[in-house]
């Protein structure tokens, strides 16, 4: 018996013959194909909790498919990349370049969650999720704190970086002497990490590893 046949008949007809064994062997491969991709990609439900970002009290359960991976993985790599997704070492970091890592990326994860096509928000669950924490995340997280801390201390630290007594010290000395500088650093910290957990849900989501 064929398994695959193309030919004309007596009447000049085309005929394709495909034998049923052929038929259930792609109907396997197909099987076989979208396990393998499952595996290899990891595309399984997971668990976000809103309370650990610092966002809201609730736990979403997602599972990405492939534009939300990436969509994630953009998010991820700028967490990763800027000085916003790993710990502050407030010994050696200087603030100010702090602030512009975190306001740089503001701007970008806005644009990131703009470039995002209204439609697919609409018509996907896991979409929605993860736009709606990037904003939470802008707005709840980071905003709060630049809009009371980031102005105070530029200004300061402007008028004070050119006093003729503090020209000696380094940026780092220098940032200590603000006078809420104990506040500063402690609400500081607290959005710190905040952020690392949002860059480790990012990962977990785009490269399926925590």
């Amino acid at each position: 018996m064929d398994i695959f046949n193309i030919h004309f008949d007596k009447d000049w007809s085309l005929v394709i013959v495909i034998s049923p064994f052929l038929i259930i062997a792609i109907v396997l491969l197909l099987i076989l194909y979208r396990w393998v991709i499952k595996k290899v990609f990891k595309l399984n439900e997971y668990e976000i909790d809103e309370a650990e970002i610092g966002i809201g009290n609730s736990k979403i359960k997602i599972k990405p498919n492939y534009a939300d991976m990436q969509i994630a993985y953009q998010l991820y790599i700028e967490l990763s990349t800027r000085k916003i997704g790993l710990p502050i070492d407030f010994e050696d970091d200087f603030l100010i370049e702090i602030y512009d890592s975190w306001y740089e990326f503001f701007k970008v994860t806005r644009e990131h969650i703009k470039a995002i096509p209204a439609q697919k928000v609409r018509t996907s669950k896991t979409t929605k999720a993860i736009v709606k924490i990037a904003i939470e995340v802008l707005n709840e997280g980071l905003r709060p704190h630049l809009t009371k801390w980031q102005a105070r201390f530029r200004k300061w630290y402007q008028i004070h970086s050119e006093k003729e007594d503090f020209r000696d010290k380094s940026p780092q000395d220098l940032q200590k002497e603000f006078p809420d500088y104990s506040k500063l650093i402690e609400e500081m910290k607290e959005v710190n990490k905040k952020l690392i957990e949002y860059r480790r849900v990012m990962k977990q989501l785009s490269i399926g590893v925590n």
